[in-house]
């Protein structure tokens, strides 16, 4: 749903997609798109700079593994128009081997959006100025390998991503794409005021039922300020959350006299 809630973007498991009026009464379908402008398995929406970003990833037997990420307007729908209208840009696309493309998230500053690959175990970064992909930040360094990133936040300061990494024995989605190495949480530390990062830690998580086996499977994740005497006095930044990702990056810098 867009930031003023009247669109609301509908991704189909077969294929194509609904943009809906979710304000009003009864919910009103005000566009249409057919499976060939929007591919299957599309997951996740997230507004950018004047654009929502929408995605297709893998899963169907007909389509298994696929990278697709679509730039929709925030205007020009209605009712009356013909499908497939307005029409959206596709701004990247891999369907060969080992791709699926999940969850989404979009820098400070709204500069850039993240787009997580489940099955590569990447982030490929979109640039939301020029539409671009500029960049791809390997997940499989820094911890251990096979992770399948799923759903990501970011803190309020930007200097990190947090990332649901999924279980052995996933409890929902395609198993080819959603089986994991460690159940839990992925922190990435974003560098290059949002161009890239690295993964920081990961902090797992375990639920081992009786026949000892990991049934642990994060999925949803959902970055909120914690409420402390520090952030009632107006100071919502912890000790690592100090500065954001420009700063962060600056402190890399060699210093240089004036």
């Amino acid at each position: 749903v867009d930031a003023s809630s009247t669109l609301g973007f509908i991704t189909l498991r077969g294929g194509g997609l609904l943009v809906v009026n979710p304000k009003a009464t009864p919910m009103q379908i005000i566009a249409e798109y057919d499976r060939n402008t929007v591919r299957g398995a599309g997951f996740a929406g997230a507004q950018a700079a004047g654009i929502m970003y929408v995605n297709s990833g893998g899963g169907s037997v007909l389509d298994p593994y696929r990278f697709d990420v679509y730039a929709f307007p925030l205007s020009g729908y209605s009712a009356a128009n013909f499908p497939n209208i307005p029409a959206p840009k596709l701004l990247y696309s891999d369907d060969g081997a080992e791709r699926d493309s999940h969850g989404l998230v979009v820098t400070k500053r709204e500069r850039f959006v993240w787009v997580l690959d489940r099955d590569r175990n990447v982030a490929e970064i979109i640039d939301t100025d020029t539409g671009a992909n500029i960049n791809t930040v390997d997940l499989n360094k820094g911890g251990p390998a096979g992770l399948a990133p799923d759903l990501a936040g970011r803190s309020p300061s930007g200097n990190r991503i947090f990332v649901s990494l999924r279980g052995p024995n996933p409890l929902s989605g395609d198993p080819h794409l959603s089986t994991g190495s460690t159940p839990g949480l992925g922190v990435i530390q974003v560098t290059k005021n949002g161009r890239s990062g690295k993964l920081k830690s990961v902090i797992p998580i375990h639920n081992i039922d009786a026949d000892r086996i990991e049934r642990a499977d994060a999925h949803g994740i959902g970055v909120r300020l914690k409420e402390t005497p520090r952030s009632q006095g107006g100071d919502v930044s912890g000790p690592e959350e100090e500065e954001d990702e420009d700063k962060e990056d600056d402190k890399n810098k060699p210093m240089t006299k004036k």
